[in-house]
């Protein structure tokens, strides 16, 4: 890695569902030929799905039928019991608890004790009307130290929620890791240890023997660009490195562990689906010059096609590959039939839209639209639309849900109990209304998970901020229904807008 390139990420925006602070720097250099983002405006296909039933112009949006309405969370996020049944530490439980690496010292320690009011959040969601329900699995509550014989309790938590959601009607959407890693395994390397990936694999085989029969829909790894921007460049995440020559190695062991796990689904004989979850940002040029496009281009590259490529075309974008060069740890690290095991077949992909990119001519972002209270999020409906269509036309009809979508939003609880969040239900309204639009221009989209069914532990940014659907009281866990729920309810009974 050249030290101009190792420079560049170090100043690299941490531009994701959960990066804090305001606008920053990106990745600059040679850009390579190719399509970018920013070219993803026109649709996949022109023809409107008669299975739609009304269009814009009438004011009704309706979706196809048996539509995936869902909400979306994560374990460390929500569940508490940081210490009981077994659970080992994660790099999130050590990340928090060290002073100064989040709000006010927040912990996930308790979060929204879903781990002990899950039946109540289960009755919360039936009350919505949701059909499909997101959520993480805590490696660290099933292998302790992140290796050896299963926790039962913890698998055992889990058959509890997925029984209670088939009970209430609701389909279970899995995610086999949202970031918490087993803090043995980061003490062992983590994630620049090969080693993991291979751990990750095994873990998997037994989540999927315990729960495959009853979950119909895996995800494999949550947002791997996340926690290589935000965990080994920027440093605000857990494990909390500022080390670029071992991100991108990172990287790669996330996308081999991806592709460990689908093949250790395929082999327990499982029947579900499983895809990976990737947090997408559409990316633009800042301005009409060649510069800002060759810059874009490679941006993208970083951003998106590192990811996409290796899972549906067996190959890193070679811009990337020459921009980290030869003898950087990712390239070296790359081991024959690697690729085809991050290859392997997959049957749906989650997409989570949040923010687009606007890049300059010297790899550099800038803001062209207003921000919610993450500063990092421009709120661009519009994003939703190309990032979908971009997806299908690049790397064909692949299933899509998406899994994470939504704002932050300073709620308050009022004197008469309600809680009125006016800015997410149109947030919501105008990304529900880009993705309908993806679906009639051809984009194979089945479900939708807002983020978040609750307001929860927000990383760095600890309790500061509400992503919910649901307010929580964290002082007595109560949990309120914000006006955005009660909207919801009706888009869901509706099966539209």
């Amino acid at each position: 890695m050249s030290l101009l390139t190792r420079r560049r990420l170090l100043r690299r925006a941490a531009l994701s569902a959960t990066a804090t602070g305001a606008v920053r720097t990106g990745l600059a250099g040679a850009a390579a030929a190719g399509t970018v983002a920013s070219a993803a405006v026109a649709g996949c296909d022109d023809t409107p799905d008669p299975a739609l039933e009304g269009d814009a112009s009438s004011g009704a949006l309706r979706f196809p039928p048996d539509f995936g309405w869902g909400a979306a969370t994560s374990a460390y996020q929500i569940e508490g019991a940081a210490k009981e049944d077994g659970r080992g530490e994660s790099v999130w439980d050590t990340f928090s608890r060290t002073p100064g690496q989040t709000r006010n010292g927040d912990t996930g320690d308790v979060a929204a004790d879903h781990y002990h009011r899950y039946a109540e959040d289960l009755d919360l969601m039936r009350d919505l009307g949701l059909r499909s329900y997101r959520f993480s699995i805590s490696w660290s509550r099933i292998q302790a130290d992140g290796s050896g014989r299963p926790n039962q309790r913890g698998l055992d938590f889990y058959r509890r929620l997925v029984d209670g959601l088939h009970e209430r009607g609701i389909a279970p959407m899995a995610t086999l890791f949202h970031w918490d890693l087993p803090q043995a395994l980061q003490d062992a390397g983590g994630w620049e240890n090969r080693d993991t990936a291979e751990r990750f694999g095994a873990y998997a085989d037994i989540v999927f023997r315990a729960l495959g029969d009853r979950v119909p829909a895996w995800l494999t790894i949550n947002e791997p660009k996340t926690v290589v921007q935000n965990g080994y460049l920027s440093g605000h995440h857990a494990p909390g490195r500022q080390d670029p020559a071992a991100a991108y190695l990172v990287a790669h062991h996330l996308q081999l562990a991806h592709g460990l796990a689908v093949r250790a689904l395929r082999a327990a004989g499982v029947e579900g689906r499983i895809g990976p979850a990737l947090n997408l940002h559409p990316c633009y040029p800042a301005d009409d010059t060649a510069e800002a496009a060759a810059a874009t281009r490679l941006y993208d590259g970083y951003e998106n096609r590192l990811y996409l490529d290796s899972v549906f075309t067996g190959a890193y974008p070679q811009d990337v590959l020459a921009d980290l060069r030869a003898d950087s740890r990712m390239v070296r690290g790359i081991r024959d039939g690697d690729l085809a095991v991050i290859a392997s077949p997959v049957d749906l992909l989650a997409v989570q839209y949040y923010t687009p990119i606007y890049v300059t001519g010297q790899g550099t972002t800038v803001r062209k639209w207003p921000t919610s209270e993450a500063e990092w999020q421009q709120i661009y409906p519009e994003g939703m639309y190309d990032i979908l269509t971009r997806v299908t036309r690049d790397y064909g009809p692949i299933p899509l849900t998406i899994t994470e979508n939504g704002l932050p939003c300073p709620d308050t609880l009022a004197p008469d109990g309600t809680v009125d969040d006016t800015a997410r239900i149109d947030f919501l309204r105008d990304h529900f209304a880009a993705a309908h639009r993806a679906i009639r221009d051809g984009v194979p989209l089945e479900s939708y998970h807002v983020w978040s069914l609750l307001d929860n532990f927000e990383w760095a940014e600890g309790y500061d901020q509400r992503w919910g659907l649901v307010y929580v009281d964290y002082p007595t866990q109560r949990r309120v229904l914000k006006r955005s729920a009660h909207w919801y309810r009706t888009v869901i009974r509706n099966n539209g807008l």
